[in-house]
């Protein structure tokens, strides 16, 4: 009996050491560290230009609207998430705990506790967190390890010596934690548990699967636009109900990186030829195709700390490595109408992209993106292949002075080879999509957007676009197309998660153009000026379902005063998960 108590003795000092600390902690947890600093991680996404480039999902939220899927969270955020929860093994010096400083006021007891009795672990990142409140829970599961360690020392120890004061110290703690070690154990056996059937029943290691599920009950209001026979203008349009599906394979093999690969199903129509103006078209109707289809293929992958690159065979849209600046009134949850989404003139080419990208951030106030796209359709061909067929290649400076403000400065040259093409990317009236029929076209494309979060309820946005279209083969005409809009956005409208939106605009219009079809035919200009008036609001049920109501109106639809104005109301219904 003497010979235990002399054992228990050698390592009372151990516990004593231990108890002292971890109460302090709990003082900590009692009184806030006010002059700790805090830290902020921050992850590039391509519509906040604060944000540094690195990999995350972020950056596919404007790009829902060019064939992307926001995703959830990104698999890198998600390994730190989990790695920072669960602590290391028991290290073996005080230095490894790289927090920890000889000046600190607990560092002697920490040494002696970490290398003299084994007694405490750190996190994965090498870090003690000393400063930090922690909970019973994590108390008792310190105090755990020190007593499974005093356990190890009575066994080894050889000599003798303890009083009963200490025996009784020691039989308090544990009476008075025993019910928080039970149910940290019993916690414990249910995670192993829980880990267990969600590593049995994964779908991949490297891959995680999102997607969303879109509802469409929609119908339109007014006359056709510029049709001869009279009898013809009248709205033959029905209410109609739609639906998009998607589902993204997010593929990681460094923790950084990610493949993107998008399959789609989607019947929601486009709506040009029902109301004879491509000024009505959703942002999320079909592209003609059916079935089941790869709408996105596309690697993205850090170079160095300040700089992303993408590789995409399939819809690499700029919209997926540029930042819009227009996040407050676009997504799968914003605006319906597809001119509402982004500046339709530098951000729409017009054609799904295959090519790269590549984005650098010189500091929080300055980004840089450039891409190169060809037409996906005729890029795996040999007679054309990247170099000469349709292309779009854009720079863009993302200017940020302050942390509320965002501007962009953007240019696109786009080429379009002889055939059907439209130039601003299925927006804007018919003579700017396609200013000299069917001939060969290029354009410079010039685009300034804004956006200025001026409080955490209401953000202020818009742009504006300037294009210089030439005529490339039978003849040599310019012409001159314009758009802009300005957007309000409205986070957290009458109850939190809510968003409202209003957007205010003119569609891609032709100023001026010297093409004519014959010697007495007339100039495909604009006569007068379309307004684009939307707003919308999303409701927001839970996480993961949300209610949108959407209403825009067209006045003098293709730029005409001769045409009724047409109104589409959306009722739409999203899914994500």
């Amino acid at each position: 009996m003497f010979k235990v108590l002399w054992n228990y003795g050698l390592v009372i000092p151990a516990l004593v050491n231990g108890f002292i600390i971890l109460s302090s902690a709990m003082s900590v947890a009692q009184t806030p560290n006010l002059s700790e600093p805090k830290s902020e991680i921050e992850e590039f996404s391509p519509n906040s230009a604060t944000h540094a480039i690195k990999p995350t999902q972020a950056e596919l939220n404007q790009a829902a609207n060019a064939e992307t899927i926001k995703p959830k969270e990104s698999l890198l955020s998600q390994q730190t998430s989990t790695n920072q929860n669960n602590p290391l093994a028991q290290v073996t010096s005080v230095s490894e705990l790289s927090d920890v400083q000889p000046t600190d006021w607990a560092f002697q007891a920490l040494q002696s506790l970490v290398e003299r009795y084994g007694c405490i672990a750190g996190y994965p990142n090498g870090d003690f967190r000393g400063n930090r409140a922690i909970t019973r829970y994590e108390f008792a599961a310190g105090l755990n390890a020190c007593l499974n360690r005093i356990n190890e020392l009575i066994a080894t120890s050889t000599e003798n010596l303890v009083t009963k004061q200490d025996l009784s110290i020691l039989q308090r703690l544990q009476e008075q934690f025993s019910s928080e070690i039970t149910a940290l154990r019993g916690r414990l056996d249910t995670l192993e548990e829980r880990a267990a059937k969600v590593e049995a029943n994964q779908f991949s290691t490297t891959t995680k699967l999102v997607g969303d599920a879109i509802f469409v009950v929609a119908d339109t209001f007014g006359d056709r636009p510029n049709n001869t026979p009279a009898n013809d203008t009248k709205d033959s349009t029905n209410t109609f109900f739609g639906y998009r599906t998607r589902l993204s394979f997010q593929t990681s093999f460094s923790g950084r990186d990610q493949l993107t690969t998008i399959l789609t199903s989607n019947n929601i129509p486009n709506l040009t030829s029902n109301t004879g103006t491509a000024m009505t078209r959703f942002t999320f109707d079909t592209d003609g195709r059916e079935g089941v289809y790869i709408s996105q293929l596309v690697y993205r992958f850090p170079l160095g700390k300040k700089a992303t690159v993408w590789v995409g065979p399939r819809a690499l849209q700029p919209a997926v490595f540029t930042p819009t600046l227009n996040a407050s009134v676009g997504g799968i949850n914003g605006a319906a109408s597809r001119f509402a989404t982004f500046n339709p003139t530098v951000y729409r080419p017009g054609f799904d992209g295959a090519g790269a990208a590549f984005g650098y951030k010189f500091s929080n106030q300055l980004q840089l993106n450039l891409g190169y796209i060809a037409n996906d359709s005729q890029a795996n061909n040999p007679e054309n292949g990247l170099f000469s067929n349709t292309y779009a290649a854009l720079a863009q400076l993302t200017l940020s002075p302050s942390r509320k403000l965002d501007i962009g400065l953007t240019y696109t040259h786009k080429y379009f080879a002889a055939g059907a093409f439209n130039i601003t990317g299925g927006t804007g009236s018919a003579f700017a999509r396609n200013p000299f029929g069917q001939n060969s076209t290029a354009t410079d494309n010039f685009g300034l957007e804004f956006n200025w979060r001026a409080s955490p309820r209401f953000h202020l946005g818009g742009w504006f676009g300037y294009t210089l279209a030439n005529q490339l083969t039978n003849g040599d005409s310019d012409a001159t197309i314009i758009n802009g809009a300005l957007t309000f956005g409205f986070p957290d409208l009458f109850k939190e998660g809510n968003v409202g939106g209003i957007i205010v605009g003119v569609p891609p219009k032709v100023t001026s153009n010297d093409y004519r079809l014959t010697p007495v035919s007339a100039r495909r200009e604009d006569p007068d000026t379309s307004l684009h008036l939307e707003a919308f609001y999303t409701f927001r049920v839970n996480d993961n379902i949300r209610i949108t109501p959407s209403f825009y109106l067209i006045t003098n639809p293709e730029h005409n005063n001769a045409n009724d104005p047409i109104g589409v109301a959306v009722l739409r219904t999203s899914f994500t998960f």
